[in-house]
């Protein structure tokens, strides 16, 4: 029996399906847009897309992240130049705002590598309802002082930041 040939290395538009792979688009979509199956596009994915190609479009993206690094770094030391100059001229108020600039271009390198997260943190340990269920769940379990004692630590743990037991 013949081994059955790969429809989508056979396709006119193999190139630009492999780098709709290679962008993580949903095989769904790229096999509505290119008249191929699914498990066809899960197929050539998983056995003939070219490693390399995959290779070579992490190494750009992180190409592309290095070079916004550097461009942030750039701007952070213009404005520090540029804030460094004006006091030296006696210039407070161009000084002021080269400080403001300079905070503003180490914030935007802080967030690039993940320093910092504006995301708001919500600590439920501490409302009202949290305090209620814990209450009722440890109750609830009275009658079983293992699982009791298992649920408190958990529980415990949790509320601590970490779960150990996980």
């Amino acid at each position: 029996m013949m081994p059955r040939t790969c429809t989508v290395c056979a396709h006119p538009e193999r190139a630009i399906l492999d780098a709709a792979l290679v962008r993580g688009e949903p095989l769904r979509d790229i096999a509505g847009r290119y008249a191929v199956s699914k498990s066809a596009v899960a197929r050539h994915k998983a056995e003939h897309l070219p490693a390399s190609l995959v290779k070579a479009t992490a190494a750009a993206e992180v190409a592309d992240a290095d070079r916004l690094l550097r461009d942030a770094g750039a701007l952070r030391a213009k404005a520090v130049s540029l804030l460094l100059a004006a006091e030296r001229a006696g210039d407070l108020r161009t000084a002021l705002a080269g400080v403001r600039e300079a905070r503003g271009c180490v914030e935007l390198l802080a967030r690039l590598l993940g320093e910092l997260r504006d995301a708001p943190t919500v600590n439920i340990a501490i409302t009202p309802a949290w305090v209620e269920i814990r209450a009722v769940v440890v109750a609830a379990l009275a009658p079983y002082p293992e699982a009791r004692a298992a649920v408190a630590a958990r529980l415990t743990g949790v509320e601590a930041g970490h779960d150990d037991a996980a």
